[in-house]
Formats: C-alpha cells, sequence, structure tokens
C-alpha cells in the first residue's frame, strides 16, 4: 500500500483571516506535484499548515500521513515523520553550523525514537555523506562550516535548503519557490539535484510560478490555486500554460474562486 499525504477540506486562517478555504490534495509517496497560483492565492501557507507552523490555524479539515493525525504532532514529530519543507524565506540561526544542524537533524529524522542527549550519527560516517551531497550540489566544503543561513545570499540559503533535503531523505517534501532568487544557471543545478535526490522514493511538493524547476521533475499533477481552493487539476501541460498565458483562463472559468482572490489581494495590500 502506498505511502501517502493527505489533504481533505482544508481551512486555515491567519490572524483571524480566513486563507485557505476547503483545499483537497493527496500526494503518494513518488508522485511528483507542482502547485501555482498567482501570489497570495494561499500556496505557501498550505506548506506551512502541513509543517505546523503556529501562526496558521487550521479550522476545519483534517491532514494525515499514512492515515495519522498530522493536526495532532507538533513540528519536530511532523519532521521525524517524513515530511519537510523547504522554506521561500529561510531563517538564519547565527552560532549554529550548517554540519553541527545537519547531524543532528539527520540523525533524529532517521532514529525518530532518539532522545536528547542519546549518539549520533557516527561523525565519519556524516562526514563523508555530506561531502557527497555536498560534491553533488557544487558546494565548497567551507559552506558546511558557516552558520546556518547567516549572511548567505539568496542562493545560498537555497541551496542550503537543498542540501537538507538530500540529507534528511524525506518521505515527502514541500518545495516553497525553491527557484525564486536563483538564476538561470542555479535553477537548472537545483532542478536536476531535486531529481537526483527524489526518485521514486520521495512525494514531493513544488510550490513554483514557473515552469523551470519542472525541466528535470515533471509533475504527474499540475494544481491550480485561486481564492484559497484548488480549482483545477491537470498534467506538465497545465503549467506550460499557466507560465506563458498567465491566470487569465483559470479566473474567467472559476469566477467564484476570482472574487475571492481579488478580496484577498485587497485585503493584503490594505495591511501593507
Amino acid at each position: 500500500m502506498a505511502e501517502t499525504l493527505k489533504i481533505t477540506n482544508l481551512h486555515v486562517s491567519v490572524e483571524g483571516k480566513p486563507i485557505l478555504r476547503g483545499v483537497n490534495l493527496t500526494i503518494n509517496r513518488g508522485e511528483i506535484h507542482a502547485l501555482m497560483g498567482p501570489n497570495g492565492s494561499g500556496k505557501s501557507t498550505l506548506g506551512n499548515a502541513i509543517m505546523g507552523h503556529p501562526n496558521y490555524e487550521v479550522t476545519e479539515g483534517s491532514i494525515t500521513l499514512n492515515g495519522e493525525d498530522v493536526l495532532a504532532m507538533d513540528a519536530s514529530e511532523r519532521a521525524r515523520g517524513g515530511i519537510f519543507m523547504a522554506f521561500q524565506r529561510p531563517m538564519s540561526v547565527p552560532g549554529v553550523k550548517m554540519a553541527d544542524f545537519l547531524r543532528h537533524a539527520t540523525t533524529n529524522v532517521r532514529n525518530p525514537r532518539r532522545k536528547e542527549g542519546e549518539e549520533l550519527i557516527p561523525m565519519r560516517q556524516f562526514r563523508k555523506e555530506l561531502t557527497e551531497k555536498m560534491d553533488q550540489l557544487k558546494m565548497d566544503v567551507e559552506f558546511a562550516r558557516r552558520y546556518v543561513n547567516d549572511g548567505f545570499s539568496g542562493g545560498e540559503m537555497k541551496r542550503a535548503e537543498i542540501l537538507q533535503l538530500a540529507m534528511l531523505r524525506p518521505k515527502f517534501a514541500i518545495l516553497d519557490e525553491t527557484d525564486s532568487g536563483l538564476d538561470v544557471d542555479a535553477v537548472k543545478l537545483a532542478s536536476q539535484s531535486i531529481a537526483e535526490i527524489g526518485g521514486s522514493e520521495m512525494g514531493i511538493l513544488i510550490i513554483t510560478h514557473h515552469d523551470k524547476l519542472l525541466d528535470y521533475n515533471t509533475p504527474d499533477f499540475t494544481h491550480v490555486m485561486l481564492g484559497g481552493r484548488i480549482v483545477e487539476t491537470g498534467g506538465v501541460e497545465l503549467a506550460r500554460e499557466l507560465y506563458t498565458e498567465g491566470y487569465d483562463r483559470i479566473r474567467a472559468a472559476y469566477p467564484e474562486a476570482a472574487a475571492v482572490d481579488a478580496e484577498m489581494q485587497q485585503s493584503t495590500a490594505a495591511a501593507v
């Protein structure tokens, strides 16, 4: 039986404002899903809700991982259970070296029952694996000695997220605009790396506005989010259409969702 991450009728609010309004999505391990939509339509909110960000309140619906209630887990339990998110704007952690962070995180994900103070992955094994992954991603070994995201450029942050993905080897990965802020060559490397890391062992949700990250990660399904819900699903051809032609057809086909989306945009603009 396939391992599954299932989102059912998910409603999410941020600071009392409804953002997601009934999202349904099922991702099986080994599948690639692309999630596209206008800015502010709720794409990142979905990722943050799945990972358990405290600012995102689930008001209705469910998220399950192989039938287990994800909403009953804290963020660390979700990570140990095999869910990973590469953030659009990762936090910096001054004073914590990338290598130390990755050794602890990798140990805890691969040994979910480990308690604080118990043995970490042997240093020799960890260094060998980390070096191999960094070579694959064309990253200088000095990168591992730097503090997590501290002083990193936008591109370095995204590469650090992909390195975490490679080391943690989750069952399900949410990639929130991993291609944003990268030049053409960096996007190509990121796309190739994700494809090599993911393979058939990982269910991947790629949140993106573009299609280049999909060059080496052909989606089994492309979903369009508008007004806080998924309104249309297709294949890779839908992703190409959205990138080249925009969302006019989608808005015309789903006027109720388009109206809600317009209200969301106005509310966001007013808040700014």
